[in-house]
C-alpha cells in the first residue's frame, strides 16, 4: 500500500513498528478460503444477562443449543451457514484461581467444550468471543497481554472453531503487540482457529494507521469500522464508508483474508423487504462474510428466502475472492457495482438510493466497461430468470425499487479473441474492468 520508507515512517508513529518487530507474523493457517458464512449472536441479543426474566433471549448455553438446532435442520447448514458464534457476555466477572476465563456457570452450567460437542455432532463450528483489554466492551474479562497464549489455549482445549478479538479498553500500543501475539498464539495450538480481529477498527480503519499488508498476515477477517445496528441508516452508513474508501479497502481482501462490514441483520426490526434484499446483495458483492444475526427461531419466510439464495450464496463463495467495486455512480442516485468471479463471470448490482418510485436505469456492458464483441447470459439472481444472449453494445433497461437492487449474474457465452488478464488490484483512478480467467 505504501512505499517502504513512507510505511515505516507511518507505522513507527501509530504504534505498529512493535508489531513489526515480532518475527513470523504469518497466520499461515489455511483458513477461510471463502468468506466465513454462519450465525452471530450480538447485533440481535446484545448483552441480555437477564435469564430469569427472559430466558428466551438471554445470552446461555440454551440460545446456542436452539440456534445450532435451527442451523442444522432448517437448510442453512447445507448451504454453507456453519458457524454459531458466541459474542460478548458469555463469562463469569472473573477469571478463575489459575487465571483463566471460564464461562457463567448459571447461564452455561454444561460448559463451553460441552456447547462445542454439541455443536460439532450437528456438522458445525462453535465461535468465541475475547477482548484484547482490560475488560470487554460489556465490561467482562479482558485478554491481557500476559493472557494471550492462555487464553488461546483454553479455547482450543474447549474445541473453539473461530476467535472475534476485539479491542475496547486497550491502547494502539497493546494492539499492535497484542493481535499478531494473538496469532502466533491460535498457530501454536495445532487446532485449526478462524481469527477474526477488530484492530482497524479501533484505528479509523484506513492508512497511515491501519496497515493493510500487514493485517492480511495476521488475521482471516478484521471489522474495519462501525457496528452495525438495526436501521437502514447503519447498511448505508457502512456501504458509503466501504466504497469510498474502496482503492484501500479492495485489494486487501482475498481467499483467506476478507474485509468485514458487519452482521447481516436481515430478518430483524430495521430493514424493509427491499433493503433487506439489498444488503444481502451489497454484502455478497463486497465478498464480505455472511454472519447472520437474527432469531432464526421465528424468522420471515420471505428473510429467509433472502438469506438462503443458492446463487447469491454461490456469488458470495466465489474461490477467485475478489472483493467487488462500485463502478458508476450517477446523479440519478442509482450505483452500479460489479464483482469479477472464476470462469470469466461476473455480478453485478444495480442499487437505488432513491425514495419515491420504481427507476427504469438504461445502460449497457459496453458503458459498464466489459470488453467488446462479447456475449453472456444473464441470470436474475433474485428472480432466477435467465436473459439469454445480451451483447456488450446492447442498451438495457432495469427497474429498480426505492432503497432496492436488480442482480445479475453474468456468464460469458462467447468472449472476444484479445485475451483479457485478471484484474485483481487497481489503482487509484484506474479503470475497472472484469476478470477473465
Amino acid at each position: 500500500l505504501w512505499a517502504p520508507a513512507a510505511a515505516m515512517e507511518t507505522m513507527v508513529l501509530s504504534g505498529l513498528v512493535l508489531a513489526l518487530a515480532l518475527p513470523s507474523l504469518a497466520l499461515e493457517n489455511g483458513l477461510a478460503r471463502t468468506p466465513p458464512m454462519g450465525w452471530m449472536s450480538w447485533e440481535r441479543f446484545r448483552c441480555n444477562v437477564d435469564c430469569q426474566a427472559d430466558p428466551r433471549n438471554c445470552i446461555s448455553e440454551q440460545l446456542f443449543l436452539e440456534m445450532a438446532d435451527r442451523l442444522a435442520e432448517d437448510g442453512w447448514r447445507e448451504l454453507g451457514y456453519e458457524y454459531i458464534n458466541i459474542d460478548d457476555c458469555w463469562s463469569a466477572k472473573q477469571r478463575d484461581a489459575a487465571g483463566q476465563l471460564v464461562p457463567d456457570p448459571k447461564r452455561f452450567p454444561s460448559g463451553i467444550k460441552a456447547l462445542a460437542d454439541y455443536v460439532h455432532a450437528r456438522g458445525l463450528k462453535l465461535g468465541i468471543y475475547g477482548d484484547l483489554g482490560v475488560f470487554t466492551c460489556g465490561g467482562y474479562p479482558g485478554t491481557m497481554l500476559e493472557h494471550v497464549k492462555q487464553d488461546a489455549q483454553t479455547f482450543a482445549a474447549w474445541g473453539v472453531d473461530m476467535l472475534k478479538l476485539d479491542g475496547c479498553y486497550s491502547s494502539a500500543e497493546e494492539q499492535a503487540k497484542g493481535y499478531p501475539e494473538m496469532a502466533r498464539a491460535l498457530n501454536a495450538t495445532g487446532r485449526p482457529i478462524v481469527y477474526s480481529c477488530s484492530w482497524p477498527a479501533y484505528q479509523g480503519g484506513l492508512p497511515p494507521k491501519v496497515n493493510y499488508t500487514l493485517l492480511a498476515e495476521i488475521c482471516n477477517l478484521w471489522r474495519n469500522w462501525d457496528d452495525i445496528q438495526d436501521s437502514w441508516d447503519s447498511v448505508l452508513s457502512i456501504v458509503d464508508w466501504f466504497f469510498t474508501n474502496q482503492d484501500v479497502l479492495q485489494p486487501a481482501a482475498g481467499p483467506g483474508h476478507w474485509n468485514d462490514p458487519d452482521m447481516l441483520i436481515i430478518g430483524n426490526f430495521g430493514l424493509s423487504y427491499e433493503q433487506s434484499r439489498s444488503q444481502m446483495a451489497l454484502w455478497t458483492v463486497m465478498a464480505a462474510p455472511l454472519l447472520m444475526s437474527t432469531d432464526l427461531r421465528t424468522i420471515s419466510p420471505s428473510a429467509k428466502e433472502i438469506l438462503q439464495n443458492r446463487l447469491m450464496i454461490q456469488i458470495n463463495q466465489d474461490p477467485l475472492g475478489i472483493q467487488g467495486r462500485r463502478i458508476v455512480k450517477e446523479k440519478s442516485h442509482i450505483e452500479v457495482f460489479l464483482r469479477p468471479l472464476s470462469q470469466a463471470a461476473s455480478a453485478l448490482v444495480f442499487f437505488s438510493r432513491r425514495t419515491d418510485m420504481p427507476f427504469h436505469y438504461t445502460t449497457s456492458l459496453a458503458k459498464l466497461h466489459f470488453p467488446e464483441d462479447a456475449v453472456y447470459e444473464v441470470q436474475d439472481v433474485y428472480a432466477g430468470k435467465i436473459i439469454g444472449a445480451l451483447k456488450t453494445a446492447d442498451n438495457f433497461s432495469v427497474v429498480i425499487n426505492p432503497s432496492g437492487v436488480v442482480m445479475w449474474y453474468l456468464r460469458p457465452m462467447a468472449l472476444p479473441l484479445q485475451p483479457w488478464h485478471v484484474v485483481r488490484r487497481q489503482a487509484p483512478g484506474e479503470g475497472f474492468r472484469p476478470a477473465f480467467v
